[in-house]
């Protein structure tokens, strides 16, 4: 049987007014920015590391992409979703590769151990699990070490399972260790 996630933790935004946005969720939700740089800003209005992220299309694609390419439009990039436990998270993994449904991106961000999904309409979602507790995810994405490499380290999750299985700690896979190469920020996703 399919787990099902803890809870609803985060939408992710493409952009082309990213000053914009960040007042508007700051001055409508409360929001406090948790870590921004040119390209990628995260805001959370509770204890969660973030409830919002933008993707600053300005600076990602300056010139605009055609409309066939879904990269170029603003709106929503994805939701993402909590699970209980790294376990939990490749459990999962296991039983929807089974039944044929297999992540598009598997990326240790160093907040969150991620796996990137896309439904049959292409909508993206995120099914992750946090590598701190509360408090240190908080100053994760506050310390210079995310600013270094805030999008993260692509992972094999069936040698990360293999592992699991063989009785490794599930601390031993949600500290990430290496920190490059930075993995790219993943790209289209056609639907089926």
């Amino acid at each position: 049987m399919t787990r099902k996630p803890i809870r609803f933790a985060h939408v992710v935004y493409r952009t082309r007014r990213f000053e914009e946005m960040i007042g508007w969720y700051e001055t409508v939700f409360g929001a406090k920015v948790q870590h921004e740089n040119p390209v990628m800003a995260f805001l959370t209005y509770d204890d969660e590391h973030h409830r919002f992220a933008f993707i600053n299309l300005a600076v990602i694609d300056p010139n605009g992409t055609p409309d066939t390419d879904r990269r170029g439009k603003v709106g929503v990039d994805h939701v993402a979703y909590t699970d209980a436990s790294i376990t939990d998270l490749l459990e999962n993994y296991s039983e929807l590769k089974a039944r044929g449904i297999a992540p598009y991106w598997c990326v240790h961000h160093g907040l969150t151990a991620s796996m990137y999904y896309a439904d049959p309409d292409g909508n993206q979602m995120e099914f992750q699990v946090d590598a701190f507790s509360s408090d240190a995810c908080n100053a994760f994405i506050r310390s210079e070490q995310m600013g270094l490499n805030p999008v993260g380290v692509e992972f094999d999750p069936e040698d990360w399972l293999a592992r699991l299985r063989g009785g490794a700690p599930e601390s031993d896979l949600l500290v990430r260790k290496i920190h490059e190469p930075i993995s790219p920020i993943r790209g289209f996703v056609a639907s089926a």
